[in-house]
């Protein structure tokens, strides 16, 4: 974490999942704080931008993901399951390794503190990750009101075993607004609860809409990340398109998961337009990436 910079995350709010709440009313700093930093040096109005959505399986396949980024060569990655300081990554700090090595700005939101996978003295995080070739005017994360009780401790489950994933904190949108030749560009990076309901999703992404409303409607809005839409008529889709919101794909619902279906979305609102959009599959996680062309 050396030499990043850190912003205070919102105040966190306890949880109506379970009588005992699954997010505590205090967390760790560490939990409530964005790292970022800037290894990009491009600026100015981009006309268009590629944008690749991806979760990234914790990035187990770096050197995969990597040769993905550079086929690609996206204007803004917008990840999930990015791990920083765990075992299973060989302790990486994967969104700055990410960054550094193809000049972009970064930010990074913990979701968790992954109990398995690190130490007292060294603990490890798992979150999302915005990379982006624009300057980043400020981020913030959104600790979801409503969260799943599944991950937390308990006393006949030993935290220390990676393979029953305990973990403290709770699922996370990581909120950055991007200067694009001095317009706003904001980007929305979900990734909703999989140990739950649909409503669980729901009130989740209920939260972001709510948030989205403080932008003026011809500001340009991105709403991507991992839905965990496990249904093919998952009420979270219409309820997007009710708030404005157009998916990349219109009204088709392509598979992005290997087993589990159509899991991953980019929606987008206001002086926004798709091209070329498709899925990718190749190599590098369980999920596929969406990739699109966005003209701004």
């Amino acid at each position: 974490m050396t030499g990043a910079r850190f912003r205070t995350g919102p105040l966190l709010a306890l949880s109506a999942a379970l009588a005992a709440p699954a997010v505590p009313a205090t967390l760790p700093e560490a939990l409530q704080t964005l790292l970022s930093g800037n290894y990009a040096h491009s600026s100015g109005f981009h006309s268009s931008a590629a944008v690749l959505n991806w979760n990234i399986d914790r990035g187990k396949h770096l050197d995969q993901i990597k040769d993905q980024i550079r086929q690609f060569k996206p204007d803004l990655c917008i990840f999930q399951e990015v791990d920083l300081g765990a075992r299973r990554t060989q302790g990486q700090d994967v969104a700055k390794e990410l960054a550094e090595a193809f000049g972009m700005n970064y930010v990074f939101a913990p979701e968790f503190q992954e109990l398995g996978q690190g130490t007292a003295e060294d603990p490890a995080y798992h979150g999302q990750a915005l990379l982006t070739t624009l300057p980043v005017r400020s981020s913030r994360m959104i600790r979801f009101e409503h969260q799943s009780g599944w991950w937390k401790p308990r006393r006949l489950l030993k935290s220390s075993v990676p393979l029953l994933q305990r973990r403290e904190g709770g699922r996370v949108a990581l909120v950055a607004e991007l200067d694009n030749g001095g317009k706003p560009l904001v980007v929305y990076d979900l990734h909703l609860e999989s140990k739950g309901t649909e409503q669980l999703r729901l009130e989740q992404l209920e939260e972001v809409i709510d948030d989205a409303k403080r932008y003026p409607p011809e500001t340009p809005v991105i709403i991507a990340g991992d839905f965990n839409t496990f249904v093919f008529h998952s009420r979270l889709i219409p309820r997007l398109r009710e708030a404005g919101f157009r998916s990349a794909f219109g009204d088709r619902h392509p598979k992005t998961h290997v087993l589990l279906g159509e899991l991953d979305w980019i929606f987008v609102r206001g002086a926004i337009e798709f091209e070329n959009e498709q899925v990718l599959h190749v190599p590098g996680s369980d999920h596929f990436p969406i990739s699109v062309n966005v003209r701004l």
